[in-house]
């Protein structure tokens, strides 16, 4: 807490509801928030500290001037709480920028009225639409009038005085049939307003009137004989209803209502506004707001939504939300359905504000995140296929590698959260199998290891793979019966040629997508437990040869043959060697002999 005497200050605040403000030394604003009674919440900023969470002590060490405005009603406060934050954007407040200019549909207010897109509204220029919070729906809208009735795209200024001096000419519009030539007198004013009045109507969302007029117009010709206009006619009947077809119809009785939901986490809140007109969708948006303090979804919410009517310039007196709002907007029935057609406009609001922030979320994400994400989902994957109890964050696969039995060797390799970690490899030789037996040898492999961190007090690992089928698996299981573990830790064999998954006493084998990512990540561990054990066969291989031809060599003992093993591994690094490097290490005299003899 700072020096700032605030106990002054809260005897000057009246028990009215309002906005306050506080300001640093720097006269720098803050924070602005709005109360039912000033008194009691602006008290609470300096009588409740043991109760504030970090951002709000740190909020108020910094306070050295407080103002409040006193309102009618505690909406009125909302309102000017809105405003204040958009004009100042304090540090302590939610993000509430008017960072981007939505498009408006303009219908102008001259002679012969045009229709046209606008970033800057002006409301003197005509009566305006939206925003669009898309362009394309807005362009969708747009594209669809010239396919009904016959406005022009000129900007020519068609008062009585210019047409009636023929000041202008038909254009290749009119030609086209896409005009009815206005400019030079062949369309007059009251017929081509009748068309305004029924674009007026499509923007505003109601369909009926101009579906009943080409519908109307459609019978008359017909019934006249003359069928080319009704047909004209019929076809902007189908444009109309396909157009009506890509809005989606909630309830034809459903008139005006606002749809607010809202989800969140501790640094923003996502929120997605639906407006629906004649039991049609018409706009949708979505927005983050970042938060600075831990404001509520309720408190958010109800900010977000003034904002937001004010924005789209709503005039409807039904809001629906999955938050309950935290102030009474005035003339408005503010709701939270919970069965029939509002309660599935609120579903899918909500489906939206989900997709929205998934997007958000991942965009920020960094490349380290993503992969552990993507990571993680590989796992899951993997649970799920092979039905595990747990995330198989820890695994660990074994396999075998002889030639015609000589040097029988096997590895293990450790996988953690999809990586292999190896520092936690293992080599084995097998010592209780004479001959090419794998099923012995895999029996042994396993028994060793994990006797060996059972005495070590070790964790088992959350998956143990076996290379090989049903007879691998069923000798590896008898290890871990030996040891009382099994059933403790998931066991499954993978066979090579189809890559079937066998699970213990199971004589039929599950198979898993080839394209699954679980099955991609059992192959990978697989084939590097291959890979390791065939490594360290061929270095044993190399070595045995290696010791087999030093034992024939006269005047080189068991020291010095130990030392050439430990060093080169085999025949072919000692040939690669210099005369000098290998007198360093045996002497010059046995450098001569082995060098002579491994020719």
């Amino acid at each position: 807490m700072n020096s700032f005497d605030y106990k002054e200050y809260l005897k000057k605040i009246p028990d009215n509801p309002g906005v306050y403000r506080f300001y640093n030394i720097e006269k720098e604003i803050l924070y602005v928030g709005k109360a039912k009674n000033l008194k009691s919440r602006v008290s609470s900023y300096f009588n409740k500290s043991s109760q504030h969470n970090y951002k709000t002590i740190k909020l108020v060490s910094q306070i050295n001037d407080i103002e409040f405005t006193i309102v009618n009603n505690e909406y009125d406060a909302l309102l000017l709480e809105n405003n204040l934050i958009k004009n100042f954007q304090p540090r302590y407040n939610i993000l509430l920028k008017d960072d981007k200019s939505y498009p408006f549909i303009c219908v102008s207010n001259e002679k012969y009225p045009r229709v046209f897109p606008t970033r800057r509204p002006e409301l003197n220029e005509g009566k305006l639409y939206g925003p669009y919070a898309s362009v394309r729906a807005m362009n969708n809208v747009l594209d669809l009038f010239p396919k009904l009735y016959n406005i022009r795209s000129c900007t020519l200024n068609l008062n009585e005085k210019n047409i009636s001096a023929g000041k202008f000419k038909v254009c290749l519009e009119y030609h086209l049939g896409n005009c009815k030539g206005p400019c030079e007198g062949l369309q007059n004013e009251e017929s081509y307003n009748k068309e305004i009045d029924l674009v007026h109507q499509i923007l505003k969302g109601n369909l009926a009137p101009a579906r009943q007029y080409f519908t109307e117009q459609m019978n008359l010709t017909s019934s006249n004989l003359e069928f080319e206009k009704a047909h004209k006619f019929k076809i902007r009947l189908e444009t109309l209803d396909s157009y009506q077809s890509k809005s989606l119809i909630v309830n034809p009785k459903m008139n005006e209502v606002d749809v607010f939901t809202i989800i969140s986490d501790e640094k923003a809140a996502y929120i997605n506004f639906i407006k629906v007109s004649q039991g049609l969708i018409i706009q949708s948006k979505n927005v983050e707001v970042k938060k600075k303090m831990d404001e509520s979804d309720g408190e958010i919410l109800t900010l977000m939504v003034v904002e937001m009517r004010n924005e789209f310039k709503s005039q409807a007196n039904e809001v629906i939300t999955n938050e309950a709002l935290t102030t009474n907007i005035l003339g408005v029935d503010c709701q939270i359905p919970q069965i029939g057609d509002k309660r599935k406009l609120i579903e899918l609001s909500y489906k939206n504000v989900l997709y929205f922030k998934k997007e958000i979320t991942e965009a920020n994400l960094s490349q380290q995140e993503k992969k552990e994400q993507r990571d993680k989902r590989v796992l899951e994957t993997l649970q799920k296929d092979l039905r595990l109890k747990t995330l198989p964050i820890h695994i660990e696969c074994f396999d075998n590698s002889n030639m015609q039995g000589t040097n029988p060797v096997a590895s293990m390799v450790c996988f953690k959260n999809g990586f292999s970690a190896k520092k936690e490899y293992r080599h084995f030789n097998i010592k209780t199998v004479i001959g090419p037996n794998d099923f012995d040898s895999m029996k042994e492999i396993v028994g060793r290891r994990y006797k060996r961190l059972i005495l070590e007090n070790s964790p088992l690992p959350d998956l143990i793979i076996v290379d090989g089928g049903k007879g691998q698996l069923s000798s590896a299981v008898e290890a871990l019966e030996e040891l009382n573990i099994y059933g403790q830790v998931p066991i499954i064999g993978i066979a090579k040629r189809l890559e079937e998954i066998y699970f213990p006493g199971d004589t039929l084998p599950i198979y898993i997508n080839k394209k699954s990512e679980s099955l991609k990540l059992i192959q990978r561990i697989r084939d590097e437990a291959h890979r390791f054990a065939i490594t360290f066969h061929r270095d044993q291989r190399s070595r045995n040869s290696l010791q087999g031809q030093l034992d024939f060599i006269d005047g080189i003992g068991e020291k010095t043959s130990q030392k050439l093993l430990s060093t080169y591994k085999s025949v072919k690094k000692i040939k690669e060697v210099s005369f000098e490097e290998l007198s360093n290490l045996i002497g010059k005299d046995k450098a001569t002999i082995v060098i002579e003899n491994l020719k």
